[in-house]
């Protein structure tokens, strides 16, 4: 695995992907995606991998000038068709820890579950916190493009509702409805989960950078 980047790395990238109109879209994605690949697949590091793109595209959004609505547009369905798949990669990894029953209660899990439901709120949150921090146009145009995100929904909104219906079904069926083993057990969980979300997503990643080189 590549050394991860860096947040200041991420910021400059995306604002990078802003310059030229070309595939805004594809860029802030591919971007993301290898991002979350390079970090230990949880909310925190969501969070900030969501943050730094978006100071990124912010700041690009800027110096592009003139109209920027459909770039801004184009950046956020980027950053959430990657989201969308980070959150796939996490729903299979809890699949995989759910058929080893044995090893947990249904309690243990919750906690993954917990954070797999605020999911597209912690995308929509802190983009608009970076929206605050945008001068003048950027900002009304970033503010209404989580506006609109928060009452249609996102692609990883959608996903990460599914996911949770099934994954609570698998649970019922298969899971001890036991008490918690405790904290130390909860972290191993945790640990776990997101050392294997990591590697799905890691695979994902690799199979798309080889279909676009084939292209």
């Amino acid at each position: 695995m590549s050394k991860p980047l860096t947040s200041q790395e991420i910021v400059t990238a995306a604002s990078a992907s802003m310059q030229d109109d070309g595939d805004i879209r594809t860029r802030v994605h591919d971007l993301t995606l290898r991002a979350l690949r390079e970090r230990r697949l949880d909310i925190s590091e969501v969070r900030a991998v969501v943050r730094s793109v978006a100071e990124g595209v912010s700041l690009g959004a800027e110096q592009r000038g003139g109209e920027v609505k459909e770039a801004l547009a184009a950046a956020i369905s980027g950053l959430d068709a990657a989201l969308l798949k980070a959150a796939q990669a996490t729903h299979l990894a809890l699949q995989e820890m759910i058929s080893q029953g044995k090893e947990f209660s249904a309690q243990d899990l919750q906690p993954a579950l917990d954070d797999m439901k605020i999911t597209e709120q912690a995308f929509l949150d802190t983009l608009g916190q970076v929206a605050e921090t945008a001068g003048g146009k950027i900002k009304q145009e970033l503010k209404a493009a989580v506006d609109h995100a928060r009452h249609s929904g996102t692609d990883t909104g959608a996903s990460v509702k599914a996911s949770l219906g099934d994954l609570s079904k698998g649970i019922s069926a298969t899971l001890q409805a036991g008490k918690s083993s405790g904290q130390e057990a909860a972290q191993t969980v945790a640990s776990r989960l997101a050392a294997l979300a990591s590697g799905i997503l890691a695979g994902v990643a690799d199979v798309l950078h080889e279909k676009s080189q084939k292209k």
